[in-house]
């Protein structure tokens, strides 16, 4: 589902990018003191038209517009919606505003993922799993209601388990398409702070029953899988109501968006950003790991 869509904006924006400038509204323009006035939503909202508007199963939202990380740019998050499912996809438009650029700003320099390495080493709260001294640190940013995230676990487990000596940890980010993924962080994050264990146990089950979970029902499912992890389920109903967990939640999103996720399952390995991780062979994930290990030394 992320790769199709992805695909589709590529392929779509590419060819389309000239005819996507509203001519209802000045582009944006870079100001005297040299920072973006950013794009409206009205401009953004028409350039989606002009793209998609042919098909008549495509439809979007406007999630975010906001400068983006390197200066004279602004960022576009949009989330795209066909039969197949939906996807937030990000975008960015030049300081002239007659420009979008499709992909992703990586990280450049003689160590270019350091700095996401001190930011989440900083930063993370989520459980864990393997010693706390180890070599390399492998974080993932996951949504207990995406179906990519599920499709990944099987590889994401098979890495741990080949990689005992590196430290795993789990962290929330839940994607505002999905209508109880925020419920799901909320629930999961109750449970790892009752038992770390419990936590691990509460995730798979999540995962395996997914299909199952609707946004009327995931109280009660959520309370079920929770009690069935080994943690009382009614304490943990109660707690992810609390505006404490709302903020843990909240916390979590905040350092994801900070080294620039967008999209679940995101890893790092050592700050190293890895994503589409059920496309990525084994031997290339233990491989990263391996070398991020002898490259700590």
């Amino acid at each position: 589902m992320r790769s199709s869509i992805k695909l589709i904006l590529i392929l779509l924006l590419t060819c389309l990018l000239a005819a996507a400038q509203s001519t209802a509204e000045k582009p944006a323009n870079k100001s005297v003191s040299g920072a973006v006035n950013l794009p409206s939503e009205t401009t953004v909202d028409s350039f989606m038209q002009q793209t998609f508007g042919y098909e008549a199963q495509v439809s979007w939202k406007i999630s975010s517009i906001k400068p983006a990380p390197v200066p004279g740019l602004a960022q576009v998050d949009v989330i795209i919606a066909n039969p197949q499912g939906q996807q937030l996809s990000r975008f960015y438009v030049s300081a002239d505003g007659e420009h979008a650029v499709i992909g992703e700003i990586i990280p450049f320099g003689a160590r270019p993922f350091d700095p996401a390495k001190k930011t989440l080493e900083k930063g993370m709260t989520g459980p864990s799993r393997g010693p706390k001294d180890a070599p390399v640190t492998i974080v993932e940013f996951g949504d207990l209601q995406c179906p990519a995230c599920k499709a990944a676990q099987p590889a994401i487990e098979a890495l741990i388990a080949a990689e005992p000596k590196a430290r795993f940890v789990f962290q929330n980010f839940p994607l505002e398409m999905h209508n109880w993924a925020a419920k799901g962080a909320a629930y999961a994050d109750c449970v790892g702070l009752a038992s770390n264990g419990a936590f691990w146990k509460f995730i798979a089950k999540t995962y395996e029953t997914q299909a199952d979970i609707t946004a009327e029902n995931a109280d009660e499912k959520l309370t079920a899988l929770a009690e069935g992890a080994g943690v009382k389920g009614a304490d943990i109903a109660a707690c992810a109501t609390t505006p404490v967990t709302k903020a843990h939640v909240e916390a979590s999103l905040a350092l994801g968006k900070s080294v620039n996720v967008t999209g679940t399952p995101t890893l790092f390995i050592n700050g190293r950003s890895v994503g589409n991780v059920s496309q990525v062979p084994a031997e290339a994930l233990k491989g990263l790991v391996d070398f991020a290990a002898k490259d700590g030394k």
